[in-house]
């Protein structure tokens, strides 16, 4: 769930390839809601740019995303329901957007993709990751759960067992393990992970792009309605944040302490 941090949005054409860059090495290059705005933007317009053939997302400063900001969200808990849905349907709205987008997307990950910077990376069609990179979930370390198309990407991609232990632990997942599972497409040394993200989209930005658009609708009725469950998470992110559990989470996150859940 983003905050409204203002943070910055690169967007640069090389080639046929539309790169976006998340710009606020701050904080981690976390999401925030002029970022999905923008990013949203660009990818509409790639959509139907004939000049573009493949995307690549990126993060600066050496990370992919650190997912939202947690004091933003301690504040959402504050505010009616239809207000933290509004807010979390800014960030599903991208994601769809990536999901419905014709043009191969390909992620490059460096550092941490946390939360639901981990989501991003998984809307994407491809994740390149170097060897040092850190996913995670982490939503239920604070009492939350999964948004941004997470439980489905990882529901279709991973054994249910598989699934479960990244939903449920929401711990670091090393990503030689995710490229083992098949969640992760290449893996590269420290520091090329764009660089072999940028070569793979510039071959992939050279096909057929009708053929592989329709190949992408395909997949996605393949494995059932993504809409669907986005929605689905919104409904339980929403019930998560005004639980008594996020509160102590969150809060026991800002005073660097193990949170300790009702009833424990």
């Amino acid at each position: 769930m983003p905050d409204h941090h203002p943070g910055h949005f690169d967007v640069v054409r090389q080639g046929r390839v539309l790169v976006l860059t998340m710009n606020d090495p701050a904080t981690r290059n976390a999401l925030s809601n002029g970022m999905m705005a923008r990013g949203r933007e660009a990818l509409e317009e790639a959509a139907h740019d004939d000049g573009i053939g493949a995307v690549v997302l990126t993060g600066a400063g050496g990370a992919f995303s650190s997912g939202g900001h947690l004091t933003r969200l301690y504040d959402h808990a504050g505010k009616s329901r239809s207000e933290n849905r509004d807010s979390i349907e800014r960030f599903h709205g991208w994601v769809r957007i990536m999901r419905e987008c014709p043009k191969p997307i390909v992620a490059a990950v460096e550092g941490p993709a946390a939360g639901a910077g981990f989501s991003l990376a998984l809307a994407c069609d491809l994740i390149v990751a170097a060897e040092d990179a850190r996913f995670l979930t982490a939503y239920v370390k604070v009492g939350l759960n999964a948004d941004g198309g997470a439980s489905a990407s990882l529901a279709r991609a991973l054994p249910l067992q598989l699934c479960a232990e990244l939903m449920l632990d929401g711990g670091p997942v090393e990503p030689a393990r995710l490229h083992a599972l098949g969640v992760v497409n290449r893996l590269t040394a420290p520091g090329q992970a764009l660089p072999e993200a940028l070569a793979w989209a510039a071959k992939l930005a050279e096909g057929p792009s009708a053929a592989m658009g329709r190949a992408k609708r395909l997949m996605e009725l393949a494995y059932g309605n993504f809409a669907t469950q986005l929605a689905r998470e919104s409904d339980l992110f929403v019930e998560a944040l005004h639980h008594p559990e996020a509160k102590e989470g969150i809060t026991a996150f800002f005073e660097k302490r193990a949170p300790k859940f009702p009833g424990r």
